[in-house]
């Protein structure tokens, strides 16, 4: 191997050493039906691209196995009869949870819960100190709201965690930065108001993609204006 790229490997695997990678099968089943294009084939090409890396990279990240949020820790930022309702239809199994882009199916729920939880175990091991970084493959559902579903979202990871680090990391701000081709708007508007969250976001014109979002003068709301950053 050229001695560049044995430096490369070397930074490279260095930086690894400081991310939690979450993996588990548990994530595979946050997958709508066929032929949904949000499906566990998303996950599970990521697992397998992980596989080639370098063994000296792969066995440099931390790997943290899948974990099931609370109904009380899914209730930091929604709404309990929306919970309720969840889970509900994840025991019927049929049916949307919103106008039409998020069905339910059997499961549905356990699923939703497993994302947020990740991401939430996530954020406890960077608290703690042992890693500087993490990764949920499965995350980032940050269309949904308070009370609803949106988006092939059914619960909102990104926000969830917001409120874990505020109400029980006790933290006094947090710096949310979203690079998703789709405007979080799960995450800006419900935080609008909201100074303790500095919200910035990179996406796709509103005009021309979901959820229609997103423009450069929604710059926030009463306390929370000026805090939110939003570059279409």
């Amino acid at each position: 191997m050229p001695i560049n790229s044995c430096l490369c490997l070397k930074r490279l695997t260095a930086m690894l050493t400081t991310v939690a990678l979450v993996r588990g099968p548990e994530l595979l089943k946050y997958s709508f039906p066929a032929p949904h294009p949000m499906n566990f084939r998303r996950v599970e090409s990521f697992y397998k691209k992980i596989d080639t890396l370098p063994k000296e990279m792969w066995d440099a990240l931390k790997i943290i196995a899948p974990k099931m949020a609370t109904i009380e820790e899914i209730a930091l930022f929604h709404d309990i009869d929306y919970i309720e309702f969840v889970k509900k239809k994840s025991a019927e199994g049929r049916g949307y949870l919103d106008s039409g882009d998020t069905p339910s199916f059997p499961g549905i729920f356990e699923a939703a819960c497993y994302v947020v939880g990740s991401t939430l175990e996530l954020c406890r091991i960077i608290l703690s100190g042992n890693v500087k970084r993490g990764f949920n493959p499965m995350g980032g559902l940050h269309h949904a709201r308070r009370s609803a579903a949106s988006g092939f979202c059914v619960f909102n990871d990104p926000a969830t965690a917001i409120m874990y680090l505020l109400k029980v990391a006790g933290l006094d701000a947090v710096a949310y930065v979203d690079i998703d081709a789709h405007h979080g708007d799960g995450v800006c508007y419900e935080f609008y108001d909201d100074k303790r969250v500095v919200f910035a976001d990179i996406h796709q014109d509103g005009r021309t993609l979901y959820p229609g979002t997103g423009f450069r003068h929604e710059r926030g709301r009463g306390e929370g204006e000026g805090f939110k950053l939003n570059i279409p």
